[in-house]
């Protein structure tokens, strides 16, 4: 298996070295919004130890960030007044994997609505600022 490289872009975003749509952190995870997301609401849940993906990282780490996947799934239900939650996790390219870096997707689903295509179409930036902030709000 490929070995975990943190120069990849989200082991830069947690270091500070690019910015993000934070809505989230505290000592295991990062928690941003997704540049290309699926649904309105689309957010990362991306936990701070070296890891390449599922296959590698440590089960106690994933015992802690599971905890936040839930909370983060809550509150992205209530702000954004979802329908239903999708999570979505890849592990490896054949997968989906397209950042190797473990991370979570919590996909708000509406009624009516198809979900897009990852990676399709960027946000717009004054968007995905208020719906982190709504997130966040939903989190206290």
């Amino acid at each position: 298996m490929t070995a975990y490289d943190p120069a990849n872009i989200f082991g830069k975003i947690i270091r500070g070295e690019i910015p993000a749509h934070k809505v989230y952190e505290d000592a295991d995870v990062f928690v941003m919004m997704d540049i290309f997301p699926q649904s309105k609401g689309h957010t990362l849940v991306i936990p701070k130890a070296a890891s390449r993906n599922l296959f590698d990282a440590d089960p106690a780490v994933l015992a802690r960030v599971i905890v936040q996947v839930q909370r983060v799934a809550n509150a992205v239900h209530k702000a954004m007044d979802a329908d239903g939650i999708r999570i979505a996790q890849f592990n490896e390219a054949p997968a989906g994997q397209s950042v190797f870096h473990l991370h979570f997707h919590v996909i708000p689903a509406y009624d009516g609505h198809e979900l897009g295509r990852h990676a399709e179409g960027k946000a717009d930036d004054a968007e995905l600022a208020a719906q982190a902030k709504s997130i966040a709000a939903a989190l206290e």
